[in-house]
C-alpha cells in the first residue's frame, strides 16, 4: 500500500490514494499504521476516494479505529495532496465527508498548495444533533460535572461533536487525565472532542485538545473552528480569531450573516512510503 504522511499543524495522518490503492480493512489499518513504535506514526488514517456528489470524497479513521465524521487539518491535507499529486488543477474544489460537503480554496505558490481555505459550513448548536444528552435546545456555558469537579463548557458541531470548555490556563492542564473523562462521559452518546481554550483577547485564542479516538493531538481544525464560534456565543472574542495551538496558529472566522465558519491554515507532506498491508 503506498502512503503519504501529511500534518496540518502537527496533526498527522497516513494519506492513501485510493484512485490507486484498495485498504480491505481501513479500522485495523488505521490502528496498525497509527502506531508511533510499531507503524508509521499518525494520529489517523485517511483515505481519498472518488466521489459522486463532490470532486473528491475523504473517509477517515481515528488512531483507534473508529471512523471519523470530519477532520479540519485533514481536509487541508487531502485538498494538497490531490492539487500537488496531480488529481486535479482546479483551485477550488468539493470535498465530501461524513459530516457534509466541504468546499475548499487552495492558495497555490511555486506549483505547490501553500495555504487552504474551507468553508467549514454552519455550526451546529442543537444539542441533540451535536449531540449531547441531558441539556436544553443548548449547551452554552452550562456545567458539567466532570471527576468530581464542575466544569463550564459549550457545544458544538462541526461535522463532528465538540465541547469547549474555557480555562484560566492550557499550559498546566492535566489533559491527559481529564481528556478522557470528558470524551467518555454519559451526555456525550458518540464521545466528544474537548477543547480546553483560554483567551487572550479579542482576536487571540490558545487551546488545546483531546480527540476522541487519538488522545491529545497538536491540533485540531474542527476544534478551532469550535472554539471561535464558542468564544462568539460567549461573548469573548470578535467574531474573527486566530487560534493558537500546540502546532501552529490556525485563522477562523465566523461569518454570522451567512452562517458560516472559514477556516485558513498549512498542509504538509512528510513522506512517501510503501506499508505492507498485515493480515
Amino acid at each position: 500500500m503506498k502512503f503519504t504522511k501529511m500534518q496540518g499543524l502537527g496533526n498527522d495522518y497516513v494519506y492513501v490514494n485510493c484512485f490507486e490503492e484498495t485498504v480491505e480493512h481501513p479500522g485495523e489499518t488505521a490502528v496498525q499504521v497509527s502506531d508511533r513504535h510499531f507503524g508509521i506514526g499518525a494520529d489517523g488514517l485517511i483515505l481519498i476516494n472518488p466521489s459522486e456528489k463532490a470532486d473528491f470524497e475523504m473517509e477517515m479513521y481515528n488512531a483507534d479505529g473508529s471512523r471519523g465524521e470530519m477532520c479540519g487539518n485533514g481536509i487541508r491535507c487531502v485538498a494538497k495532496y490531490v492539487y500537488d499529486y496531480g488529481l486535479t488543477d482546479k483551485t477550488h474544489i468539493s470535498i465530501e465527508t461524513l459530516g457534509g460537503i466541504k468546499y475548499v480554496d487552495l492558495i497555490v505558490e511555486d506549483g505547490k498548495v501553500k495555504l487552504v481555505k474551507v468553508d467549514m459550513g454552519s455550526p451546529v448548536l442543537e444539542t441533540g444533533k451535536i449531540p449531547v444528552a441531558g441539556f436544553g435546545e443548548r449547551v452554552v456555558d452550562e456545567p458539567i460535572q466532570v471527576g468530581g469537579l464542575e466544569y463550564r463548557m459549550t457545544g458544538v458541531s462541526m461535522g463532528n461533536p465538540h465541547a469547549v470548555v474555557f480555562v484560566d490556563d492550557v499550559k498546566e492542564l492535566e489533559i491527559e487525565k481529564v481528556g478522557p473523562l470528558f470524551e467518555h462521559h454519559e451526555c456525550f452518546p458518540k464521545r466528544v472532542n474537548t477543547e480546553f481554550a483560554h483567551v487572550l483577547d479579542r482576536k487571540n485564542v490558545e487551546m488545546r485538545v483531546w480527540e476522541r479516538g487519538s488522545g491529545e493531538t497538536l491540533a485540531c481544525g474542527t476544534g478551532a473552528c469550535a472554539v471561535a464560534v464558542a468564544c462568539v456565543l460567549n461573548g469573548l472574542t470578535d467574531e474573527e480569531v486566530t487560534v493558537k495551538l500546540l502546532g501552529g496558529d490556525l485563522q477562523i472566522e465566523w461569518d454570522r450573516e451567512k452562517d458560516t465558519v472559514y477556516m485558513t491554515g498549512p498542509a504538509e507532506v512528510v513522506f512517501d512510503g510503501v506499508w505492507p498491508q498485515k493480515s
